[in-house]
């Protein structure tokens, strides 16, 4: 089968690199859903659009599970992908609600506040180190989020409460994405959350259920898609990189969805949201260059030893394929653990 240049190429690139470049490809998905959703809110309630996104989110992934049969879903992780769904549905209950209630640029700068969550408890339940410069770009990116809500954050309104809400779930989400990557596929990952997510979503949606319009239908699967893509390309971030490093790249969103805002909803950004902007990008851009700096440094300073060398090719296997061995190998002539 033949290989595409530019995929080869992306192969070829660092690990850190790679996760960078997925993190923010998913947040431009993203970006999309969220102005899918707000669309959408003006004609249905917003846990209806929780249900229409699971539904085709699912649908998205129907063509891989009939290319490769049932036998892709087997897992020995039901209980930790139940918990991941049903965090996963709380939190986009509480996403999909402040999103159709307040200003997009608003909504999602409130959102940025999840790194924090998702680092802390990326240092408690997964034992990751998070240097001391990682922590200072999260926080300055955290600080650039606080710059844009300069105005009104004093007076928190329900809506920014449920955004803050929707952050706490999303940072806890994070780590048991993070922690279903050392096993289990990305495209598993996905297809498991809308499996047990989808019934949660049906029940909802029953209780305010408001027939969609014609017009309302291509949007819905415009969602579905912009869901499914962009969970899959961060879900394979999180091979590449730490959980806190991947979402703390989240904040590259923003640009995104100002650009829509603006499009879209005619919502001219104030020069507080640019600035705020920029001191944002800079700290994820600095957390990229850090990763990919370090990544190196360590790459030269690594054994050429024959566990080394399997171990280089576990970690190239999981981040192109998703596939990873949890068993260390007793022998050097055998795969190495996944780290």
């Amino acid at each position: 089968m033949p290989e595409f240049p530019l995929f080869a190429a992306f192969g070829r690139l660092p690990n850190p690199v790679r996760g960078a470049i997925l993190a923010i490809t998913a947040s431009a998905f993203f970006a999309g859903m969220i102005g899918c959703i707000r669309t959408l809110a003006d004609d249905l309630p917003p846990l209806e659009i929780v249900f229409f996104r699971n539904l085709f989110s699912f649908a998205f992934m129907v063509p891989w599970l009939a290319l490769h049969g049932l036998s892709v879903l087997r897992t020995s992780h039901h209980k930790l992908y139940l918990g991941r769904s049903t965090i996963g549905f709380v939190s986009m209950c509480l996403w999909f609600t402040g999103v159709a209630y307040l200003p997009l640029n608003e909504s999602t700068a409130l959102s940025f506040t999840a790194p924090l969550f998702a680092s802390v408890g990326a240092v408690i339940f997964l034992g990751e180190v998070i240097r001391l410069r990682r922590w200072t770009a999260t926080i300055i990116g955290f600080l650039g989020t606080m710059i844009i809500l300069r105005p009104g954050f004093a007076d928190l309104t329900w809506a920014q409460g449920v955004i803050l809400a929707s952050a706490v779930t999303s940072g806890i989400n994070a780590i048991m994405v993070k922690q279903l990557t050392r096993t289990e596929t990305a495209n598993a990952i996905v297809t498991y959350m809308t499996l047990y997510a989808l019934p949660f979503s049906l029940v909802a949606a029953a209780l305010v259920w408001v027939t969609p319009p014609v017009h309302t239908w291509p949007l819905i699967l415009l969602l579905g898609f912009f869901a499914t893509m962009g969970h899959l390309c961060l879900t394979r971030a999180f091979f590449c990189m730490d959980a806190s490093s991947v979402t703390a790249l989240d904040f590259s969103r923003l640009p995104f969805v100002a650009v829509i805002a603006w499009l879209v909803f005619s919502e001219t950004p104030d020069i507080w949201t640019w600035i705020g902007a920029a001191v944002i990008v800079s700290a994820t851009v600095y957390i990229t260059h850090r990763e990919a700096v370090i990544a190196r440094a360590q790459s030269r300073t690594t054994p050429t030893a024959p566990i080394a060398i399997a171990a280089s090719s576990e970690r190239a296997t999981i981040a192109t394929t998703g596939m990873s061995n949890p068993k260390p190998p007793p022998k050097p002539d055998t795969r190495a653990a996944d780290d």
